[in-house]
């Protein structure tokens, strides 16, 4: 009788520990996905050359807690006109800038800005001058010409801002961090 019980109780403790471990699991998991780390799936190419079609990113959601987005950044947001719609641009103007894009070329405050980030010999037009208002943010899709980013629908809030991507983890062979 006395081993039985023993078996029992065993058999209690050890479903019992499987049960706090999933759960243990479990809210690490909502914690990470909701409060640091995201991965989202790039449906477009407004990104290319550096995100393509069918890449999966990690976005921090905590990076921009810490510090402001700055020019370069490539940014997971809610999209102005439908927020139930996430985009990724890059942040091409600060708040509080001047911009400007003459044949192609980026201005700010009057002070032409390379883009090393863009495929050579990209021609996309001009727009502007704008000046971007406290708590917003310029952003424009690397593949210029087929962007739908802030020259369509204006500048980004801040508050839209869901995070920074981090790095691109599928397909493998495109697996890097991103700058």
């Amino acid at each position: 009788m006395e081993g039985q019980n023993s078996d029992e109780n065993d058999k209690k403790y050890f479903f019992g520990e499987v049960l706090e471990s999933v759960a243990i699991a479990v809210v690490l998991a909502f914690i990470i996905r909701f409060f640091l780390f995201q991965p989202f799936y790039i449906p477009t190419g407004s990104m290319e050359p550096v995100l393509t079609k069918g890449d999966r990113i990690i976005v921090s959601k905590i990076h921009y807690r810490l510090d402001n987005p700055a020019r370069g950044d490539i940014v997971v947001f809610k999209y102005p006109i439908d927020p139930d719609r996430d985009f990724v641009k890059r942040v091409i103007g600060l708040p509080g800038e001047t911009l400007e894009i003459r044949d192609s070329m980026l201005y700010i405050n009057g002070e032409f800005v390379e883009q090393p980030f863009l495929s050579p010999g990209l021609k996309y037009g001009s727009y502007g001058p704008v000046t971007i208002p406290q708590g917003h943010y310029f952003m424009m899709g690397d593949n210029r010409n087929n962007s739908e980013d802030s020259r369509f629908w204006g500048m980004l809030p801040q508050e839209n801002i869901i995070g920074k991507t981090l790095l691109i983890y599928w397909p493998l062979n495109r697996v890097q961090l991103l700058r």
